[in-house]
């Protein structure tokens, strides 16, 4: 190419690495050169002679969970500002996936990796680059805590800031649609949940594992209805199993919010948009992306200390899909002291 276009092979080399710049002419007819050859960047071969990727792994579970789609996207954006490109795959929610993806993103030689796990654990292959290889994990936190730097909500903060609104309101008999009962984030939402209703008015959320396919969840909701005593208030825990309660209760022609009151998780546009607006917890999801993107960049260019654990708040966003069934007893207007987490969260109302 270099020959196609009457330059040299290093005025080709920075034309397309931009290690020096290279007058407008000369650039104009090297790419012209690489157009009529069909000529295409060979990335890992650049790389690999450099010794410095401009690469970055993500890896989440589920590329059909808009709140995944939606942190992926908005990585990609503060990486592309910064002169990175990405590289995406999904677990599938499936360990040894998981390790076959983590394995294929290391052969490339990434300049560092954002993993939301598939389980509590950490990926085996991850341990053994924790050591050379800035990491970030968000959104699933180990609960034990962490070797590398995580981003994630105050998950237990959020199932209570949930079960508060609905107590203010006289709920008592509350159902908890969650996904995995495996994953820490959702048993710390249920515990927050849990723990502020038996504080409060000596009664605990039942709870139903859905998993994350929201038509089987919706499945399995609606048979649980079918077979038991309806509550007065559901509360999903992600936005799958928030679909499949809608679908469920839709199914069996439930209407909300009377007599079913419903909350979901993470707040998108299509909540907003129903004829009964619903109320929702809402996940900064810029805020999280911003800084597990901010953690591997300073990672990536040499930060040493100790891992941090950056927790962020949530917020309760209040529509028409909650009702007050009663005056709320007195014992719900002060509630006991509960755990909480770093931040304080307020509930926000649409105007």
């Amino acid at each position: 190419m270099a020959a196609r276009a009457g330059v040299s092979i290093a005025t080709v080399s920075n034309v397309f690495s931009g290690n020096k710049p290279v007058n407008a002419d000369l650039q104009e007819r090297v790419r012209k050169a690489a157009r009529e050859l069909a000529y295409e960047v060979d990335r890992a071969a650049s790389q690999l002679r450099s010794g410095q990727a401009k690469v970055v792994g993500v890896l989440v579970p589920d590329l059909d969970d808009v709140f995944f789609t939606s942190l992926v996207s908005q990585i990609e954006v503060l990486a592309q500002a910064d002169g990175y490109d990405i590289i995406v795959a999904s677990s599938r929610d499936d360990v040894g996936i998981q390790h076959s993806r983590l394995r294929a993103m290391l052969a490339w030689r990434p300049s560092g990796l954002i993993v939301v796990p598939c389980s509590d654990a950490v990926p085996p292959v991850l341990a053994e680059e924790v050591a050379r290889l800035p990491i970030v994990f968000a959104d699933r936190v180990p609960p034990q805590g962490s070797v590398v730097d995580t981003v994630a909500i105050d998950n237990r903060d959020a199932g209570s800031i949930a079960a508060r609104h609905l107590i203010t309101l006289g709920h008592r008999d509350v159902l908890v649609a969650a996904s995995h009962l495996s994953i820490s984030p959702i048993r710390e939402r249920i515990a927050g949940a849990a723990d502020l209703m038996r504080a409060t008015v000596q009664r605990e959320p039942t709870v139903i594992e859905l998993g994350s396919n929201a038509e089987r969840g919706a499945e399995i909701l609606r048979h649980w209805l079918e077979r038991h005593e309806r509550p007065t208030a559901v509360i999903g825990l992600t936005n799958v199993t928030t679909l499949s309660a809608l679908s469920a209760l839709a199914q069996l022609r439930i209407d909300i919010p009377d007599p079913v009151s419903v909350i979901g998780f993470d707040d998108y546009p299509w909540m907003s948009a129903r004829r009964t607006g619903l109320t929702a917890i809402r996940q900064p999801i810029g805020d999280m992306a911003a800084a597990a993107w901010e953690r591997l960049r300073l990672r990536m260019a040499g930060e040493a200390e100790p891992p941090r654990a950056i927790v962020l708040g949530t917020s309760l966003q209040v529509r028409d899909s909650t009702m007050t069934l009663r005056a709320p007893p007195a014992e719900s207007a002060a509630p006991a002291p509960v755990r909480r987490g770093p931040v304080k969260l307020r509930a926000v109302k649409d105007s």
